[in-house]
């Protein structure tokens, strides 16, 4: 349907959880087209409902050319002491630190149709797995980062252009 825009920090919609998906409608139908359109933009890896302004669980993500979408997700297991990996968010628009994140990770969560997708995997798949099921519990990247990088984060995007 559309590309649509992204909610920056400071919207009330992106530290809000998410309800989930009850019934599969058109306006959720609506929404994943929403979602795909908006992640197959170059340099992006995911997109949750909220950023778009949706506060509903679901995402779209985009890694190594697979796009794709995932109603309801829950982050069913991660892997792996959790390591410092430099990340970025499109609701927080040139800032890019190191947030902790586990090296792998399974989502799973359902389709259209009420059929089970299980997503899993390590590198930058298991890094937006965690990154978009944060959105959808209302939380930013920020929060991942060490007292000292949040200050810094906290410090850069009050001096952004954007904020």
């Amino acid at each position: 349907m559309a590309v649509r825009e992204i909610r920056l920090f400071g919207d009330p919609v992106l530290r809000a959880v998410c309800a989930p998906i009850e019934v599969i409608d058109e306006g959720v139908r609506a929404l994943v087209t929403d979602l795909v359109d908006t992640v197959e933009l170059p340099g992006r890896a995911g997109v949750a409902a909220p950023q778009i302004g949706v506060g509903l669980r679901a995402f779209s993500y985009n890694i190594d050319g697979d796009i794709g979408y995932v109603l309801n997700p829950v982050l069913a297991e991660v892997r792996g002491e959790p390591q410092p990996v430099g990340e970025g968010c499109l609701s927080v628009p040139g800032l890019w630190h190191d947030a902790l994140r586990h090296p792998w990770a399974r989502v799973t969560g359902i389709d259209l149709d009420g059929d089970e997708i299980v997503l899993e995997g390590d590198g930058l798949l298991a890094q937006a797995l965690q990154h978009e099921t944060d959105h959808l519990d209302g939380m930013l990247y920020l929060s991942r980062l060490s007292l000292e990088n949040r200050k810094r984060a906290m410090r850069e995007v009050r001096e952004s252009a954007w904020f």
